[in-house]
């Protein structure tokens, strides 16, 4: 069983910055590839980013590349996804993820790919 909290969301203003948490309880949390999520109000769940165990690899929605950064800490079994440059449409609750079957690839964008998730942490950028 893997427990995600999610933590560090909250409401800025467009240009802003925050940065969101998601630790992860289980002793092997270096083989889990990691994604986060976001689901604004009526719409579907929405890929942001992905990263492998190792940390070496990483995937970005087009929308957010060169805005975040997506980053693990094994030793802390955390991951972080950095968020620069907030814009009103980056509103949404975000989810922290964990894959527990081996393997990295563009299937990582699929929320199908995860096999648990976080409780979500709101997210809201004033313009």
């Amino acid at each position: 069983q893997v427990q995600l909290v999610e933590s560090g969301g909250g409401l800025v203003q467009a240009g802003g910055s925050l940065r969101l948490s998601c630790a992860a309880s289980g002793r092997t949390f270096s083989s889990y590839g990691m994604g986060w999520f976001r689901q604004a109000p009526g719409k579907e769940r929405e890929f942001v980013a992905a990263i492998s165990g190792s940390g070496g690899s990483t995937y970005y929605v087009d929308s957010v590349k060169d805005r975040f950064t997506i980053s693990r800490d094994n030793a802390k079994n955390t991951v972080l996804l950095q968020m620069n440059s907030l814009k009103p449409e980056d509103t949404a609750v975000y989810y922290c993820a964990a894959r527990l079957r081996a393997g990295w690839g563009p299937f990582m964008r699929s929320h199908n790919s995860y096999h648990y998730w976080g409780q979500g942490t709101q997210v809201t950028v004033s313009s």
